[in-house]
């Protein structure tokens, strides 16, 4: 028998199982006037290299970690970016523990919601125990965060009182890093991408998140 009949393919490291099933559920993100589509697969924009010591020092803990109670807008969704891209399969923790972490930053009556699209970006159960076989590591470096254009479009639609005070939208760009070892060598790759997080941002209570955009699909 093929000793690699069972071995998961290469491109299952690189690509990872988060962005290998395709969300056909539309998931409404109500009074904001969005649709959460079908996640783009997680596939790889450059071919596998071995790791560098660049890629190294950009990495932010993967451990998991509270989101840190600010109420500057900015400051909290460029945490929760880090956030959601920020995991090692080869420590003691599951998907589940870092997206605890974020569920436990969301507005309490988003609280649900949240915790579905949350789940769009990590690996399930089964593909984090494949992905621990490659010791696969992640995190993004992130580019710029912004208001999109369509949020004064989204505001100007609601009706009073349907959203919190404070709520806003920023757009997030940025490069994914995963890095782990195949056959005795440790490969990375590198994709660009774009999502949007919604927040609710007041002096008075901090931040809270509300909803997220699926990945690569982001309010423009």
């Amino acid at each position: 028998m093929d000793p690699n009949t069972d071995r998961p393919p290469r491109r299952l490291f690189i690509a990872g199982a988060a962005g290998a099933a395709v969300l056909l559920l539309l998931i409404g993100v109500g009074v904001y006037g969005l649709l959460r589509g079908p996640a783009a697969p997680d596939t790889p924009h450059t071919p596998a290299a071995p790791a560098s010591p660049a890629d190294e020092t950009r990495q932010p803990s993967l451990t998991p970690r509270a989101i840190t109670a600010t109420s500057d807008a900015e400051a909290f969704v460029r945490t929760v970016a880090e956030r959601l891209f920020a995991w090692n399969t080869g420590l003691e923790y599951g998907p589940a523990d870092y997206m605890q972490r974020l569920v436990d930053a969301a507005d309490p009556a988003e609280a649900p919601g949240l915790a579905a699209d949350v789940r769009g970006y990590f690996p399930e159960a089964r593909a984090w125990g494949e992905l621990r076989q490659y010791q696969t590591r992640q995190w993004i470096e992130l580019g710029t965060t912004e208001i999109p254009g369509d949020w004064a479009a989204a505001k100007a639609q609601a009706g009073a009182g349907q959203l919190p005070p404070g709520a806003t939208a920023y757009t997030v760009t940025g490069t994914r890093h995963r890095v782990g070892v195949w056959d005795g060598r440790e490969t990375s790759d590198a994709r660009p991408v774009a999502f949007t997080i919604f927040a609710a941002c007041t002096d008075a209570d901090g931040c809270r998140l509300l909803r997220l955009s699926a990945v690569d699909k982001p309010l423009r």
